[in-house]
């Protein structure tokens, strides 16, 4: 029986050694499985002497044992083929591309607006989207019983007991422009843009979301003339140097004289914004002498710059969340 024995365990190791993964465990069950050579082996020890029962019982076992490890080995020498095969890499072939974001034509517009702005010494300034009735509206000369008030149909989040508690969805950035002159004393040269909302009918040509970029300078000597240098700079870097503006004369509560900007694009004049000096009585509110210091503001919706840009017919696209829209920018 001994040698037996050791037949067995010479077989199980050239036939595990040549075992891949699907028939390994059917071949180590071929040596110590239930109907094995060695399990029989093990089941006729009790009609042997005691001595050599002892004997023939602890060889079996260590062969048991040994052919055991010599499956867990080649388990493991296989799972290491397996894991080199997985890891070799065609080097020649072209890499995959990552799938990546794409900017919207509203940023693309914002950034090249900000880049001509800055370049003439404006400053970023920023401002909540939730803001107090009072920087919306009171300090820019548009008290509650102004009619001017009914152009801006507004998001109410709170009515509070005055125009400093009560809140809204910002109708428009010139709030930041409060804030920063109540924070800021002149010279002062700010471009504030961001999102506005406006509750009103949504169409091809309106939203109740859309962006704006507001511009502000106050100095001491500022006049139209300084105005008109700025917009058309900007206009021409956004739209093209070939692009014409003109002003026409408008209404603003918080500019006086105040201006309608058009501008010359695809053989037409389209309405792209509104300017004006700064009312007197909004530099008052903020506590700066109107005796001694003048500015200009101006307000442009972006989606209408890019609308004009990009030859978008529909602003709804702007928040579609559509892929295909933003990748062709």
């Amino acid at each position: 029986m001994e040698a037996d024995i050791q037949q067995i365990v010479e077989e199980a190791r050239a036939a595990i050694g040549q075992a891949d993964e699907r028939s390994l465990m059917t071949v180590a069950a071929g040596f110590i499985g239930r109907k094995a050579k060695l399990t029989e082996i093990l089941k006729s020890l009790g009609g042997l002497p005691i001595e050599e029962r002892k004997h023939i019982g602890e060889l079996a076992n260590q062969a048991k044992l040994a052919i055991e490890e010599m499956v867990r080995e080649r388990e493991g020498a296989l799972g290491m083929q397996q894991q080199r095969q997985l890891m070799q890499r065609d080097t020649t072939l072209p890499g995959i591309a990552p799938v990546v974001g794409h900017l919207s034509p509203v940023t693309l517009i914002t950034r090249e607006l900000t880049g001509a702005l800055t370049e003439l010494g404006f400053a970023v300034a920023e401002g909540p989207e939730v803001e107090l009735e009072a920087y919306n509206f009171d300090l820019l000369n548009i008290p509650a019983d102004h009619p001017a008030r009914d152009q801006w149909d507004t998001f109410w989040v709170r009515k509070g007991k005055d125009s400093k508690t009560s809140t809204l969805l910002r109708t428009h950035t010139s709030p930041v422009q409060i804030r920063y002159m109540l924070e800021h004393k002149p010279p002062i040269r700010i471009i504030s843009p961001g999102r506005t909302f406006r509750y009103e009918a949504e169409d091809a040509k309106h939203s109740s979301v859309f962006s704006q970029i507001e511009g502000l300078m106050v100095d001491k000597g500022i006049s139209v003339a300084h105005m008109k240098a700025v917009i058309n700079h900007f206009v021409k870097k956004v739209l093209g140097p070939e692009v014409k503006a003109r002003f026409r004369p408008s209404f603003f509560p918080f500019t006086e004289p105040s201006f309608e900007v058009d501008v010359w694009f695809g053989d037409k004049w389209l309405e792209l914004m509104g300017c004006g000096m700064v009312h007197p009585q909004v530099l008052r509110n903020v506590d700066i002498d109107p005796e001694q210091y003048s500015g200009f503001a101006f307000g442009a919706g972006i989606e209408r710059l890019a609308m004009l840009k990009y030859d978008i017919d529909d602003i709804r696209l702007f928040l579609s969340g559509d892929p295909r829209f933003v990748e062709q920018f």
